[in-house]
C-alpha cells in the first residue's frame, strides 16, 4: 500500500502526510526532502542547474525512483511536491501500484499557511502586509489554476476546507478505504524491485 499525497504548496501535505503515517503505521516521506538527500543540495540550488522546470523535475524524479526502489517504502505515504503528477515524477508513479491524491482547500485557507525558505530551504520568518497578502492569494489561485489539468490525473482527491491536520487525515484515509478497502490491513508487498527504469525514461 502506497499512497502519493499531491496539491498546491502549503495545501498540507506534509502535515497530513505525517498523521496519516501514523494513523496507518507506515513510513512517511516528504519527497522534497529526499530530492535534497539524494543530491545532497536544496531544491532552489539544483533549480538553479537547469534552463527548464522540465528538465529540473525529469532529475528531481530519480530521488522518486530511489526511494521507491528502498525497502523501507514498501508501504507508505508520499507528499510530493505541486508537480507530482507530472514530467518525470508522473512516469515514475505509472510504474507502481499506489494510490495518487489531490488535497483541496480553499485559497485563503493556504494563505493561512504559506510558509518562507531561503535557498537552502532554511526557514524565514516573514510577516505578510496586507498588499503582500493580497498578492500571495493572486499567485495561489494561479497555482491551483496552473496544475489544475495535471490533478485530474489522480485517482482522488479531497477537499479539507475547515478541517485540522488530524481531521484531513482521517478524512483522506477514508476516502481512500472507499476506494481501496481496507488499507490498514493490507498485506506487505513481496521483496523486489518497485521501479526497474530512470524516471526520465519515456
Amino acid at each position: 500500500m502506497r499512497i502519493f499525497l499531491t496539491g498546491v504548496s502549503c495545501v498540507g501535505k506534509t502535515s497530513i502526510g505525517k498523521k496519516m503515517g501514523e494513523l496507518l503505521g507506515v513510513r512517511f516521506f516528504d519527497l522534497d526532502q529526499e530530492i535534497e538527500s539524494f543530491f545532497k543540495t536544496s531544491i532552489e540550488r539544483l533549480q538553479k542547474k537547469f534552463l527548464t522546470i522540465h528538465s529540473f523535475r525529469d532529475e528531481a524524479a530519480k530521488a522518486l525512483v530511489h526511494l521507491l526502489n528502498r525497502a523501507d517504502s514498501r508501504e507508505c505515504v508520499v507528499a510530493l511536491p505541486p508537480s507530482g503528477l507530472m514530467g518525470g515524477y508522473l512516469r515514475t508513479l505509472k510504474k507502481v501500484d499506489g494510490t495518487t491524491l489531490v488535497l483541496t482547500d480553499k485559497p485563503e485557507n493556504i494563505l493561512e499557511r504559506i510558509r518562507f525558505y531561503d535557498i537552502d530551504s532554511r526557514p524565514i520568518k516573514k510577516k505578510l502586509t496586507p498588499k503582500e497578502k493580497k498578492l500571495y492569494l493572486r499567485e495561489i489561485k494561479k497555482d491551483i489554476t496552473y496544475f489544475r489539468t495535471s490533478y485530474q490525473r489522480a485517482k482522488l482527491q479531497v477537499d479539507i476546507s475547515g478541517l485540522d491536520a488530524d481531521q484531513a487525515a482521517y478524512k483522506v484515509i477514508e476516502a481512500v478505504e472507499k476506494l481501496d478497502g481496507n488499507i490498514k490491513q493490507q498485506p506487505k508487498s513481496e521483496p523486489g524491485s518497485a521501479v526497474k527504469s530512470q524516471a526520465g525514461a519515456t
